[in-house]
């Protein structure tokens, strides 16, 4: 499908990811990777603040408000957790699965995903793999859709983390 990778090697589609575990026989599956020069650990911390913001297009998905460009002192999300805020303020979806520095995964509308993180030295991976079971007939637009805002998403969490990172 067009659009359905971006970023990613053929190592990174091919292997196992958390939302892998939550959907079986998915209909739409899409990949995203960044490659930060940053620790995992600050680019952790930014993948934590999507609870604050969608870090994409602000002027799309958050009614012109802008993404914090500092970071916060959040507690470490917790599985049951709302997974992002957006449209000027609003909650949305769940925390499935948090392992720290490593992996935190969501839902949202029917949609389940997995922000991954790999140390390459010196450098992080930022991958983010979404699955759904439904959506056959609007897979399309969504790969699409999709492409666009989480292109700018992961770029924007990867530039935040190497202004933070102290290499």
């Amino acid at each position: 499908m067009i659009g359905d990778r971006w970023g990613v090697t053929e190592a990174e589609v091919t292997r196992r990811y958390p939302c892998d575990d939550l959907v079986t026989a998915p209909t739409l599956q899409l990949w995203r990777g960044v490659t930060v020069r940053a620790e995992p650990e600050i680019v952790w911390r930014w993948v934590t603040q999507i609870r604050l913001a969608p870090y994409s297009y602000d002027w799309i998905d958050n009614l012109g408000r802008r993404s914090p460009q500092h970071l916060h002192p959040l507690p470490e999300p917790v599985p049951g957790d709302y997974f992002t805020t957006a449209l000027g303020g609003r909650r949305f979806g769940k925390i499935i699965a948090v392992v720290p520095s490593e992996h935190l995964t969501g839902r949202i509308m029917g949609a389940f995903m997995s922000y991954v993180l790999v140390r390459d030295d010196p450098t992080t991976r930022l991958l983010l793999k979404i699955v759904m079971a439904q959506g056959r007939l609007v897979a399309p637009l969504l790969t699409v859709g999709d492409l666009v805002m989480a292109r700018r998403q992961l770029l924007n969490l990867g530039w935040l983390a190497e202004q933070t990172s102290p290499v």
